[in-house]
């Protein structure tokens, strides 16, 4: 895989980016306890603050094509860093309401700038668009260990959760500034043109509706741990700070496989084997963790975080895979990520309801994995070698 020198500017600004894009999601749930006794949330309360970003993440998604439209990506994706920027400065402000708020505006940016990303990978580096897309999850992945690790160290080390929680807006200042600084130069036709097809069209499509599926379950499942699994590993007796490094544990994990997946990918004629590789893998980690004796805690969080970086990275590697151009990739991304994310808040709610409900550690953990296994079939056709493309102005599903 050979660079230029624009396009390894660009590889390196992803990066940044893309290590911003999860820290927002990740960072409550160690604090999540502490926020109970703290701030006096309820277990319902809790689930709605893990929801919250998710649901505003997939709500905020289609916009995405419209804001590229108007501004350009490129200034687009500046205005969702500013947007995450301003969103986990306000989370952390000691007033009624706004960490629910800045939560909320944290999800929405972020779903803006994930969602204009595939696109201009597609755009940027066509040739290995699949491959690049594995080392941009590679940094959400390891954004989302970070965030998940450094929560509480970050709290101590400032003496209060909400300047531990406000830390966070100085990684995403300094992606804006780097990206305003090198952002690549507009395309002479925006990634969202008014020449574009319509999306009842892509809509009307199996395809689509099998890759939002598949995004939404699968993303369901790493929200759920994102959300809860520092809880859930606490009822199971951990410590804390234990529950908190099994999570960024796994979640450092998920960047081998984030950047091994697509590579895995290019073996087969599909990847529908990938795909299944990965979500069992993920199945394992889950009984390991929350159902198997505590002593196999490990290397649950190790195969639970292979599974869920390649299944993540492999979601979006559908995204330019299953497109034929730039812009049907950026609509694409729109509406998968938008449905997906927006089936995958449920996940967190869900959880949180039923231990509000006194719902049994082990129970929550067999729903899970049988979610896993309803992923499973739609993996089988999401992950076929096909590909929409454009025919004499109509939307078309042909082999690639």
């Amino acid at each position: 895989m050979a660079f230029s020198r624009r396009s390894f500017v660009f590889v390196l600004l992803m990066v940044v980016v893309g290590l911003n894009l999860r820290p927002a999601l990740s960072s409550i749930a160690p604090l999540l306890a502490r926020l109970q006794e703290t701030a006096g949330l309820s277990a319902f309360a809790a689930g709605v603050l893990t929801t919250l970003p998710v649901l505003c993440l997939g709500l905020a998604a289609p916009l995405a094509p419209l804001l590229a439209h108007r501004l350009g990506s490129e200034r687009a994706l500046g205005l969702s860093l500013a947007a995450l920027a301003t969103g986990l400065i306000l989370r952390g402000l000691p007033l009624p309401g706004v960490l629910f708020l800045g939560t909320a505006m944290a999800g929405a940016a972020i779903g803006v700038g994930g969602t204009l990303l595939p696109a201009l990978v597609k755009r940027e580096l066509p040739g290995n668009a699949d491959l690049v897309t594995g080392i941009y999850t590679m940094a959400l992945c390891l954004g989302g260990a970070l965030g998940a690790g450094l929560s509480i160290p970050l709290a101590e080390l400032w003496g209060s959760w909400r300047l531990g929680l406000m830390s966070w807006s100085l990684l995403a200042i300094f992606a804006l500034i780097l990206w305003l600084g090198y952002m690549p130069a507009p395309a002479a036709t925006p990634l969202a043109s008014i020449q574009q097809q319509s999306l009842l069209q892509l809509l009307k499509k199996a395809l689509t509706w099998q890759i939002m599926l598949y995004m939404g379950m699968q993303s369901s499942m790493a929200y759920i741990v994102f959300g809860w699994l520092p809880t859930l590993l606490i009822y199971r007796g951990y410590a804390e700070a234990n529950a908190g490094w099994l999570m960024s544990v796994s979640i450092m994990c998920q960047i081998f496989s984030a950047l091994g997946a697509p590579w895995l990918a290019r073996l087969g004629r599909d990847q529908r084997p990938a795909l299944l590789l990965m979500l069992l893998c993920t199945a394992a980690g889950l009984w390991l963790l929350l159902i198997a004796p505590l002593a196999w805690r490990w290397p649950g969080a190790v195969l639970l975080g292979l599974g869920q970086g390649g299944s993540f990275s492999l979601a979006l590697t559908l995204l330019v895979l299953r497109t034929a151009n730039s812009r049907l990739s950026g609509q694409l991304s729109g509406l998968v990520q938008g449905g997906g994310y927006t089936l995958a808040s449920l996940g967190p709610l869900s959880v949180g309801l039923l231990l509000q409900a006194g719902a049994d550690i082990t129970h929550i953990a067999w729903l899970l994995i049988g979610l896993i296994g309803v992923c499973c079939g739609l993996a089988m056709f999401a992950g076929r070698n096909r590909q929409l493309d454009n025919e004499d102005g109509k939307l078309v599903t042909r082999k690639h």
